[in-house]
């Protein structure tokens, strides 16, 4: 989206993203499958702009160094456009908490009643809210992304707090 624009450019998109292997690593299979899960989810649609380059696609290379996710950022080419750090220590106990719900929430749809497992949702959401907020407020300046791209965004970093 531009400024004061509500059309979003189909050039600021990612095009793809990626984990670093060396610094993320692999995980088990049903982890693995989350992080994948919200790899395509969040390819299959979104909005992403680097602030200080030239239009996307872009594409995305997550890696973690020291306390910080690292958002590599290239062109379509692969051109290296930006590296922009995001601090975790402010992720860690949300995304903590939000795969905790996450693991409630999935036991409770087998046995739990309807009014539980609505109100275990509710704070799921509450929560997967939270922290896309805290993320486009933590780009700002640097990556423009709109709300449901924030969303996804948020879904995959919580996704690498998973327990390996």
């Amino acid at each position: 989206m531009t400024q004061g624009s509500s059309t979003p450019m189909p050039e600021a998109r990612l095009s793809a993203v990626t984990l670093d292997a060396r610094s993320i690593g692999r995980a088990r299979p049903d982890i693995e499958h989350e992080r994948s899960v919200a790899i395509f989810d969040l390819l299959e649609s979104n909005y992403f702009r680097l602030l200080a380059s030239p239009e996307g696609p872009y594409r995305l290379n997550l890696v973690l160094a020291q306390d910080r996710l690292m958002f590599e950022i290239t062109d379509s080419a692969g051109l290296a456009l930006a590296t922009v750090p995001l601090a975790l220590g402010s992720f860690r106990r949300l995304a903590r908490d939000y795969v905790l719900v996450c693991e409630s929430y999935y036991d409770a749809i087998r046995t739990a009643p309807p009014s539980r497992i609505e109100a275990i949702d509710m704070g799921r959401r509450a929560m997967h809210d939270e922290g896309s907020q805290l993320l486009t407020e933590r780009l700002k300046g640097r990556v423009e992304i709109d709300p449901p791209t924030a969303r996804r965004l948020f879904t995959l970093i919580c996704a690498l707090h998973w327990k390996a």
